[in-house]
């Protein structure tokens, strides 16, 4: 495969910058989703400068938008003109610190058939992009595989919605996608199956992009997430599928600790026989606060 960047799917530190990717770097990470799931807490001021930093590290960034930003809205009204606000502004945000891309949820049916629904998506993101492009931050967009059985968000959802709106790429949460087939994701051949699929719909130059995490589940949906080795999901099946593809990847860790996030890491990496992420960052990390001594004296 081509690069692999690997990193968590929260900002370490919200204290400054300088803070947050010193942090990421001490712990070998080259990725970072920023975390705007419950609300907004980043400026404008502070992502650019993130984002610079990040760029200097190698440290690949993506945006995580509020749950509430979901497109798909059964009714036009207050909820969907606050979920196009929230996406907007993730959109901003990620241009300012040059994200790779903005992560979004599907919605939900909401008492249609699917096809409906899925109609009702993919006309909302045309006229979200066409506001977006007013707005010269008409970034890539990423559209998460869910973890509700007989919900909007299967991989099939996701890949017909990235097909029909080429700015939106697939997010391939294996998480979910283990939770739903009731633990079907133990073999490489489960994940290949994923990653081609996401394969046929995303441009050439584009990354996978993967949220990955062990996983409770019940009755075919997700729970909570697990520290890794506490359920059945494990990560060397994913490398070793990601080794049969030329295309680079992006794997974000959701794991609720520390601990499991570095233990993916290091087995993911293993699987796809690469070097170490600790040991390929610990130079960059130097060097970079090297660069912050100097900056602050």
């Amino acid at each position: 495969m081509s690069k692999l960047h690997f990193g968590p799917a929260r900002v370490p530190s919200r204290e400054s910058p300088e803070a947050a990717v010193g942090l990421l770097q001490e712990r070998g990470y080259t990725a970072c989703e920023i975390d705007f799931e419950g609300k907004f807490w980043m400026d404008y001021a502070w992502a650019e400068r993130f984002g610079e930093l990040a760029r200097d590290a190698d440290i690949a960034l993506s945006v995580h938008a509020p749950i509430a930003g979901f497109m798909g809205h059964a009714e036009r009204g207050k909820k969907l003109n606050m979920a196009v606000g929230m996406l907007d502004h993730s959109a901003g945000i990620a241009k300012a610190c040059g994200a790779e891309l903005v992560v979004f949820h599907p919605g939900f049916l909401l008492g249609r058939e699917r096809d409906a629904a899925l109609d009702a998506v993919v006309e909302q993101l045309g006229e979200l992009r066409e506001r977006l492009e007013k707005k010269d931050r008409a970034v890539p967009f990423g559209v998460e595989i869910m973890g509700r059985v007989r919900e909007l968000g299967t991989a099939e959802d996701v890949f017909a919605i990235s097909a029909r709106c080429g700015w939106v790429r697939p997010v391939l949460d294996f998480a979910h996608l283990h939770a739903v087939t009731d633990g079907g994701f133990t073999e490489t051949a489960a994940f290949a199956a994923i990653l081609a699929g996401a394969d046929q719909v995303l441009e050439p130059a584009a990354p996978f992009h993967i949220h990955f995490s062990d996983i409770a589940y019940a009755n075919r949906n997700e729970t909570k997430h697990l520290p890794y080795g506490e359920g059945t999901l494990r990560v060397e099946p994913l490398g070793k599928a990601l080794k049969k593809f030329k295309r680079p990847a992006t794997v974000i860790s959701e794991s609720p600790d520390l601990a499991s996030s570095l233990a993916i890491r290091e087995e993911l990496y293993a699987a796809v026989g690469t070097r170490s992420a600790s040991r390929a960052s610990s130079s960059a990390a130097s060097a970079s606060r090297s660069r912050a001594r100097r900056n602050s004296a």
